[in-house]
């Protein structure tokens, strides 16, 4: 009984664990929409230039300056809120035209390096939609740019799970505009027609 408990009692830490992610992803996001269009990417949560690897090679968000970027940070092992956030992001890009999507590219960008491949990421990327790259880095350039980002994530030990841990991360597309600054983030959730809305609106800018 006690390690019936003890299970109970551990994922139910968790679940506050991710529900205080959530409220505090709410917080910044609905603090940045008091910002000033022309805020500095130097503040916080204002984002910038990175490198991560893919697996064609290194990858710049400058490299694709001219087109709005979506990002999106997650892990390959992710029971549910990455595998629903990159299929309402494919539905959205299935609202967009031909010329639009030219112009539109995604980047799904692992917070869990120690167990995301390239190789994986490709496949994992890639089966939902081909305009999304998947990438990662080692843990302290992950550091460095989900800080910038306003990014939260953190391990979850499950010592009763195949798995052995989860990630507990905070959930938003980020939309970078064609001079590379951050424009917008979309919560976690957000119809595929109102993220289509917002990429569109980015587009023509």
């Amino acid at each position: 009984m006690s390690n019936i408990k003890q299970h109970k009692a551990s994922q139910l830490y968790r679940w506050v664990i991710v529900s205080l992610f959530f409220i505090i992803s709410l917080f910044f996001w609905l603090a940045e929409l008091n910002e000033p269009n022309n805020a500095s990417t130097d503040s916080p949560y204002l984002g910038g230039d990175f490198v991560l690897q893919s697996a064609s090679g290194p990858v710049a968000l400058s490299d694709y300056r001219g087109k709005v970027v979506i990002l999106y940070f997650g892990y390959t092992f992710c029971p549910d809120i990455c595998p629903t956030s990159l299929g309402l992001l494919s539905l959205a890009f299935n609202e967009l035209t031909a010329e639009e999507m030219n112009n539109v590219q995604a980047f799904f960008i692992s917070v869990d390096p120690e167990r995301d491949t390239v190789e994986r990421l490709k496949t994992y990327a890639e089966a939902f939609h081909p305009n999304i790259i998947g990438m990662t880095g080692d843990p302290i350039t992950i550091a460095d740019i989900t800080q910038r980002y306003g990014v939260m994530y953190m391990k979850a030990e499950m010592p009763d799970s195949a798995m052995g841990y989860a990630v507990d991360h905070s959930s938003q597309y980020y939309v970078v505009g064609r001079d590379g600054l951050l424009q917008q983030q979309i919560l976690h959730g957000t119809k595929p027609q109102q993220i289509a809305s917002v990429i569109r609106n980015v587009l023509n800018k």
